[in-house]
């Protein structure tokens, strides 16, 4: 194999359990605990992602290799790995959980590439660790086709995110209750390597911090400064002075990443604090959802289906209250926490900004004010209305013909011919008000027709993996059938461009979908 260089930071630096084994336990005056991968019956590469295999370090030999499905299926490990799970706590659905941990996930070491780019290679659904309590540390094909598949896509999509290098599939099953009725069913077994600069939490510093253990909160978050925010560790001023900026750039960084996920249509389903990383980056693919018919109060997550707390429309708002919850934990670090208030505030004024200047990307102006404020907001609201595609309608927006503004090239993002039928005359003269506005973009990115078509389609994907495709290719995979994996993983690669042998996986969700499990809602079982 082509050797990879670890140095394993996490680990090295702070820290770990004194207790050894994979038993669940509670774990006090520590980041981390040893972890030992659970083996399983038969580890097979399904798929891989090259271009992450090229970015830690691996060549196609390596990934062909019989050793690599025995590392990534938890069988063996290479020389120099550490596998540990890390110790967080974390706020769920609003209310303090207490100890949370790496209870499905281990990471099996970090490694340095050529390029001297840090990548942590985690493994999940690789059995149990301490963290595990009742559980059995396991994940299902369906669960990790998904979170493969959404990884990769979200990155070809521009949203900041991690990675996934493999999916592997173990020869075990594994049992699970989907919808939590008491119906527990035989599953597949399968594992997901993420990989990702760091996987450190919003719920690595509030354990601490909750406990009272300000001495390991403060180790904690110096080496989170020194590993993660070099920049900032190397910049004058003191300590308290580099957490401010450090809880600074992650309200930024959050900020951009929400933002990115509302542009596409993403909903993370379960934005707990435990779930938010520090460094701005999408983790834990768990009930996603790609929103289908716009819907600002749509959530894909059945557990949270009566109060709606995640729903698409209050994302911005919950990474607020979760920045606040991070800035609580690393308040005992300061001398006050107005600087800590004043990055919140920032976040706030940041986002509603972005959000305002995303919106109209995708309209296809440039934002002017109140005016257009009125224009999308009513435009929105007529898509919700009116059971409208989000993905198909800003395709199809940017094929309108200002200048004799019909429906036509919206025609197919309506899911209900009574709906379209009842809005017809609001659509109408919608249409009519956003084309008057839209011919005023001459001169700018979007002056001329063909100007203005690529640069909305640069910014509003042809292709999502709508939670219908996923299931296809879950369904497909479970029969014995890998391929609609691979042709998503390279449809998914592009997904700005029209791909026309592909279009099929530009469709609308079909009506079948429409309330099939993994199709519209699914759960945190996995």
């Amino acid at each position: 194999m082509h050797p990879l260089r670890f140095d394993n930071r996490f680990v090295t630096e702070l820290p770990g359990d004194k207790v050894e084994g994979n038993h669940p336990r509670q774990v006090e005056g520590a980041c981390w605990s040893h972890a030992s991968p659970t083996p399983v019956a038969a580890p097979r590469l399904i798929a891989h992602a090259h271009e992450v295999a090229e970015m830690v370090g691996f060549t196609d030999a390596d990934v062909s290799a019989p050793e690599f499905a025995e590392v990534f299926g938890g069988n063996a490990i290479y020389d120099g790995m550490v596998p540990y799970a890390a110790c967080y706590g974390g706020h769920q659905f609003g209310h303090w959980a207490r100890q949370l941990g790496d209870g499905r996930a281990m990471t099996l070491g970090e490694t340095v590439n050529a390029r001297g780019e840090r990548w942590e290679l985690q493994l999940k659904g690789a059995g149990r660790t301490a963290y595990s309590r009742t559980a059995d540390g396991r994940a299902v094909l369906r669960s990790s086709v998904r979170e493969f598949l959404c990884s990769e896509a979200m990155f070809h999509l521009g949203v900041p995110t991690t990675r996934a290098l493999s999916l592997v599939a173990t020869g075990d099953v594994v049992v699970r209750d989907m919808f939590y009725d008491g119906r527990p069913e035989r599953e597949p077994g399968a594992i997901v390597c993420r990989v990702a600069p760091s996987f450190v939490r919003f719920g690595n510093f509030e354990l601490p911090s909750a406990r009272g253990d300000h001495e390991l909160l403060k180790q904690l978050t110096a080496f989170t400064l020194g590993r993660d925010y070099p920049e900032i560790a190397r910049s004058e001023g003191s300590f308290e002075q580099h957490v401010e900026r450090m809880f600074h750039e992650v309200c930024v960084r959050t900020a951009h990443m929400v933002n990115h996920w509302m542009r596409v249509g993403f909903v993370h389903g379960v934005m707990n604090t435990d779930n938010m990383s520090i460094l701005g980056l999408t983790i834990d693919y768990g009930p996603y959802g790609f929103i289908d018919n716009f819907d600002p109060t749509w959530t894909p997550n059945t557990t949270d289906a009566q109060h709606r707390r995640y729903r698409f429309g209050q994302q911005g708002d919950v990474a607020l209250w979760n920045l606040a919850c991070l800035a609580q934990a690393l308040s005992p670090l300061l001398p006050n926490a107005e600087s800590l208030k004043a990055s919140l505030q920032h976040y706030e004024a940041l986002y509603a900004d972005l959000n305002r200047k995303m919106l109209a990307s995708k309209f296809g102006i440039t934002w002017q004010g109140d005016d257009d404020a009125s224009l999308i907001s009513d435009g929105l609201g007529l898509l919700q209305r009116a059971e409208v595609d989000m993905t198909l309608f800003f395709r199809g927006l940017a094929n309108v013909n200002l200048s004799a503004a019909t429906l036509a090239p919206l025609e197919e993002a309506f899911y209900r011919d009574d709906l379209r039928q009842t809005h017809d005359a609001e659509l109408q003269a919608w249409l009519a008000r956003y084309a008057q506005r839209a011919q005023q973009e001459a001169g700018t990115e979007a002056g001329t027709a063909d100007e203005r078509r690529a640069w909305m389609n640069a910014v509003n994907p042809r292709y999502v993996l709508r939670n219908y495709i996923a299931q296809e290719a879950i369904d497909l995979a479970t029969a014995g059938d890998d391929s609609r994996i691979h042709t998503l993983l390279d449809v998914l690669r592009r997904p700005y461009d029209e791909q026309p042998a592909h279009a099929q996986f530009a469709k609308k969700r079909p009506e079948w979908a429409r309330d099939r499990a993994g199709c519209s809602m699914l759960s945190c079982s996995s």
